[in-house]
């Protein structure tokens, strides 16, 4: 058996930034030589960061990112690096075939390459393109059909991008073919919720199908809607857990493994499920034998439970988002209100209270407790406040407009609205929007009103979910010896737009615990009126909602971006016509 020290680097490229991604290689593949590692892998498109989308049909992009590869190996190799093998992933172009039909024009290919001795050593493309979910690779790339066989140390590794580790065949088949002793998939595989335990298994699988140890290094971050959290692991040919890396966090998971001795002479196949076996020989001869050291297993947090996972994900796409769009501070409208309590919340931890700026804006329908609410609500979360009363602006308007009805509670909704957005031109901050899953789903927002901002935290989170992370958020600060952050009155009272008299959700909608079940039903696994029907819910209710969801379609394409957590969010994941006669 031969013995190797393997890096998976569990990093946050950002799209589009190919210098600063380079230099994350570097300073990460010095962590990996310092720590004595004979192999150090990077995750799916390290080089360009990901998804890039359409970017990837820009020449200019395409010419870019192969030329940054190509002057990262050399990079490497001057700060003396060229004898430690490097795998990235980046947007390489399909040579000397012409455009075909039905595929991208210049034939962009999601690749990885090996970087070793200060070349471009190996280069093979992402076999299997997902187009479903938020994934549009067919229409952004073109396939490849090569599964490259690396010998290190006297191991053959096997290296395959993400998707091909999902679907049966291709790559996956022709590893066992190849008799490689490990595969690793680089991966930018987007947080969904208990998504980890899915991706364990499907390694345990894989590795159980191909014979082989399987190692599967994910990147972190946000980027846009999407979270990345890492969970980078490692099983052995068995299926048995070898190492782990944290959620949400950066890390370089270095492991000892003992992999079979490369076969010699190597296996004649050199294609298999229509993808050939391409070999190369960065190293034969085995490292002497030395003492391994214990691998790191990290912790799942609340194992009983993915709420705080969940937070976890809201904190790091808000953070991304601010940072690498070159934002400093946000302003969030506090209503003294679950909902803009957990965006608050999630904001100061995101940002910081320095960072995070609250604004109240009450009208004349606005209760006492609710000023009382948003004030202790930034109280003990140290966030600055001011408060602008919006009724004298609404007043003025309906005066001269003549409102009534709808569209005079609309109206202020929409002066809040223009109040927030002109602060935010004044003074840079980015609004953030505080609507939940539920009331997008629905509908129950106003447009160019509570709509209105540069990013919504909790756009996919059902409102019975909202409660849910607030309540967890107190008891981790309970348990961690503070002060619970979100007002115990906030939680307990029952949700209202205040926009008239004693107005409560519940005039306008069905309790929350009822609608988010429908709601996850209809949206999520996409089940008609009969099936919903089928599943115990009540006709006129199923009617009722089928009719506000679709409704609404038109204001949901007009909502900021926010983080993905679910399955299905209402975004990318779920495209439909606005106009639209048909009724499930």
């Amino acid at each position: 058996m031969a013995q190797l020290r393997i890096a998976l680097a569990q990093v946050n490229p950002v799209v589009g930034d190919l210098e600063g991604n380079c230099r994350l290689v570097v300073d990460t593949a010095h962590e990996a030589a310092v720590a004595g590692a004979h192999l150090v892998v990077f995750p799916e498109m390290v080089v360009t960061g990901y998804p890039v989308e359409d970017l990837a049909l820009r020449n200019s992009f395409v010419s870019a990112s192969v030329k940054a590869v190509h002057a990262l190996a050399a990079r490497l190799a001057e700060e003396g690096l060229g004898e430690l093998p490097a795998v990235v992933g980046f947007l390489n172009r399909r040579e000397g075939v012409g455009a075909r039909f039905g595929q991208p024009a210049g034939a962009p290919q999601n690749s990885a390459a090996l970087l070793h001795g200060g070349e471009v050593r190996l280069i093979s493309a992402k076999h299997h393109l997902p187009n479903y979910g938020v994934f549009d690779e067919f229409r952004n790339f073109v396939p490849g059909d090569a599964l490259p066989v690396v010998r290190v140390r006297g191991a053959d590794i096997a290296f395959a991008i993400c998707e091909d580790l999902w679907q049966e065949g291709g790559p996956v088949t022709a590893v066992r073919a190849a008799r490689a002793g490990m595969l690793i998939t680089l991966n930018g595989s987007p947080y969904e919720r208990a998504k980890d335990d899915v991706r364990l298994e499907l390694c345990q699988r894989r590795a159980r199908e191909t014979g082989a140890a399987v190692g599967y290094v994910n990147m972190t971050g946000g980027q846009d809607e999407l979270v990345f959290e890492g969970d980078s692991l490692i099983v052995d040919a068995d299926g048995e857990l070898v190492a782990r890396a944290p959620q949400f966090t950066d890390a370089l998971l270095v492991t000892d493994l003992r992999l079979p001795d490369a076969p010699d002479p190597a296996p004649e196949a050199d294609r298999v499920d229509g993808v050939r076996i391409v070999r190369h020989t960065v190293s034969a001869r085995p490292v002497p034998p030395y003492e391994p050291e214990p691998p790191l297993v990290a912790p799942r947090p609340d194992p009983l439970s993915d709420t705080g996972e969940v937070y976890r994900a809201l904190v790091t796409g808000l953070r991304d988002y601010v940072r690498k769009n070159g934002f400093r501070s946000a302003l969030v409208a506090l209503s003294g209100g679950i909902d803009s309590a957990l965006t608050a919340t999630i904001a100061v931890d995101a940002l910081g209270a320095g960072n995070v700026h609250g604004l109240l804006l009450p009208s004349k329908y606005s209760s006492g407790h609710s000023v009382a609410d948003a004030e202790e609500l930034a109280a003990r979360q140290g966030v600055r406040t001011r408060t602008l009363a919006v009724q004298p602006i609404v007043d003025a308007f309906g005066e001269a407009v003549g409102l009534d009805g709808l569209a005079a509670e609309n109206l202020q909704a929409r002066v809040r609205g223009t109040l927030l957005m002109s602060l935010s031109n004044q003074e840079g901050h980015l609004v953030l929007a505080t609507g939940n899953k539920s009331e997008l789903a629905t509908g129950y927002s106003t447009l160019y009103g509570d709509s209105v901002g540069g990013y919504a935290p909790i756009k996919d989170c059902w409102k019975s979910l909202v409660w849910e992370l607030a309540e967890w958020r107190n008891e981790q600060a309970r348990a961690e010896g503070a002060a619970p952050p979100i007002p115990e009155n906030s939680i307990a009272k029952p949700p209202s737009a205040e926009l008239r008299p004693d107005q409560l959700d519940t005039d306008s909608l069905p309790d929350y615990g009822l609608l988010d079940a429908l709601l996850d039903a209809y949206i999520g696994t996409d089940k008609g009126l009969r099936e919903l029907v089928h599943d115990g819910f009540d006709p006129a209710l199923v009617e009722r909602v089928i009719r506000l969801v679709d409704r609404a379609e038109y204001k949901r394409r007009q909502y900021p971006p926010g983080t993905k957590i679910s399955s299905r969010n209402l975004g990318r994941d779920r495209r439909l016509p606005i106009t639209n006669r048909w009724t499930p």
